[in-house]
């Protein structure tokens, strides 16, 4: 899932232009930018979509990204090839990350038309771990990773239950794939992408841009209305993945021109790429000013969710209560790894953060 529990932000936002009335209804196209179309796949959440990008190829299309393994998504694409005005085969799928509504639908589709899943190297092999989990028991280390966050018995029983799901929405990836590097030029029919690959949400994300068309394909990297989930996880606890999110964004304005069409995997095409960069880095550091003053007295993790999201998280929304405190512990360890906060366990393994 991408969005936070609550946005971060609390700067006045600023003004994006959205040059499309209204997106692609589901099963249907519409064309961006020449050889380039919008397609927009439902999910089964409260984040209702994502969007699906086709790159006229050789022979064919490329397919950026494919939705969520379910049976609505299957009928959308059945959709789409029945009612495309061109019918052409799909060439290559592109994942821009392993989350599953991003490339829960490639191994389906590259078995569907005997193509390759192009991808980075980190996002394949941990798509290829975390899935393996399915049927598993829960670690110990992920029970005493939750505990030291605060979680009470019934939450961690909640976690326990739920291990594993994560191979639930996603067709098996195919056992070979053809890896993608950062700065990496890939020709696509006319025109040539180059990959940018950020971290912080995933390990290895990667964006494309393309000069010729003034187009970046921005994933989970860069949304226009939402903030993407940065969060530590079981199986890294001590990483900073909040480092890494901040230097992205940077690196993305660096490397990409403020004269873009954005095209990202959730809401709306948009311009305004630099404005959108430097508002969510402002608004992050605005968050963790606040997390710093809820750190003059010891917190555990679980207890700074209202000065992150500006309420606090319901235990039993499970999926929710993962989120928040996955980037709880991204602001902490933030802080943590640049000497600001300590870190003390007690008898019963909770940790609590200060500030020093």
């Amino acid at each position: 899932m991408t969005e936070t529990p609550q946005p971060r932000e609390r700067l006045e936002k600023p003004t994006l232009i959205y040059p499309f009335e209204a997106p692609p209804e589901v099963g249907k196209v519409l064309e961006v930018a020449p050889g380039v179309v919008w397609m927009r796949m439902p999910l089964p959440m409260a984040l209702n979509h994502i969007n699906i990008w086709g790159l006229e190829d050789d022979n064919g299309w490329a397919v950026v990204d494919t939705g969520m393994r379910t049976d609505e998504t299957v009928a959308a694409w059945r959709e789409l090839f029945a009612t495309a005005a061109e019918q052409r085969p799909l060439t290559r799928i592109f994942g821009t990350h392993m989350h599953p509504d991003h490339i829960g639908m490639a191994g389906w589709l590259t078995r569907k038309f005997n193509c390759r899943l192009w991808m980075t190297q980190l996002e394949y092999l941990n798509c290829r771990v975390l899935t393996a989990d399915s049927g598993r028991e829960a670690p110990d280390e992920g029970v005493a990773f939750y505990r030291r966050a605060g979680w009470s018995t019934g939450a961690i029983e909640n976690y326990q239950t739920r291990f594993g799901n994560f191979g639930k929405r996603i067709h098996t990836l195919p056992d070979s794939y053809r890896r993608i590097r950062d700065g990496e030029e890939i020709r696509i029919g006319v025109n040539t992408w180059r990959v940018i690959v950020g971290t912080g949400h995933s390990p290895e994300h990667a964006c494309l841009y393309c000069a010729d068309l003034k187009l970046l394909i921005s994933g989970d990297q860069v949304l226009p209305k939402i903030s993407s989930n940065v969060s530590v996880h079981p199986t890294e606890p001590d990483a900073d993945p909040m480092r890494e999110w901040l230097e992205s964004l940077a690196k993305v304005k660096r490397e990409v021109p403020d004269d873009v069409l954005v095209l990202p995997s959730h809401n709306d095409c948009f311009r305004g790429l630099h404005a959108r960069l430097d508002y969510l880095a402002a608004s992050q550091q605005r968050t963790l000013d606040r997390l710093r003053k809820t750190l003059q007295e010891p917190r555990r993790a679980i207890d700074v969710f209202a000065a992150l999201f500006g309420r606090s998280i319901d235990e039993t929304d499970a999926g929710l209560l993962n989120l928040a405190t996955g980037e709880s512990l991204a602001c902490l360890n933030y802080l943590m790894h640049r000497g600001e906060v300590a870190r003390t366990l007690d008898d019963t393994g909770v940790a609590r953060y200060q500030m020093i």
